[in-house]
């Protein structure tokens, strides 16, 4: 018997992996949180199987996501970026990528860690919903409105609230796999 799986991956084996293997697991590291941060303003406006599609490379041609060093980047290096097939060449998210480093190392020195920064909105414990169909999950709630509304507070770009809520599914801040999905009980 197949596994029952939140019905937006199906159909596609790296959506699927992702699935099962990372969407909704709660994510702690300073490095991975930047990643999904950083992908998912990549994301705004387009589909998540893009991104992730063109994830390997970005990791690649932005050091690993190394906020220390995407936070250095110079010109010679945005041009770089906006030259490369590879990643979505889009100026303004190249530059809000600097940016959102910038004011990622900011975070790090007031709260110790972006860990513990973005996990206090929900008291350090995922928010655990109950979805019967991804289509009726929300877009966006009073939490990733608030986070949204912070993190442009403290100098973020393309931190939309529906943005951020994309982030805290990804991240595991809120479980929206859906209820008969065999990853629910699992994050």
């Amino acid at each position: 018997m197949e596994k029952h799986r939140c019905g937006w991956c199906l159909g596609d084996p790296l959506y699927e992996a992702y699935h099962d293997q990372e969407w909704g697991v709660p994510v702690r590291d300073d490095q991975t949180l930047f990643e999904f941060l950083t992908l998912e303003t990549f994301q705004a406006g387009l589909s998540w199987i893009t991104v992730l599609r063109k994830r390997a490379h970005f990791r690649k041609v932005f050091d690993a996501f190394d906020f220390h060093k995407v936070a250095a980047y110079d010109q010679a290096k945005v041009e770089a970026l906006l030259a490369d097939p590879g990643i979505i060449r889009n100026r303004l998210k190249v530059a809000a990528a600097i940016s959102n480093a910038q004011a990622f190392l900011k975070i790090r020195e007031e709260f110790g860690s972006f860990s513990d920064y973005i996990w206090g909105f929900t008291g350090g414990r995922p928010i655990k919903n109950a979805v019967a169909d991804y289509k009726l999950a929300p877009a966006t709630t009073e939490r990733s409105d608030q986070i949204s509304k912070d993190l442009k507070k403290r100098g973020f770009k393309f931190v939309g609230s529906t943005v951020i809520y994309a982030h805290m599914q990804a991240t595991g801040m809120v479980n929206d796999h859906e209820v008969r999905c065999f990853r629910y009980e699992e994050v």
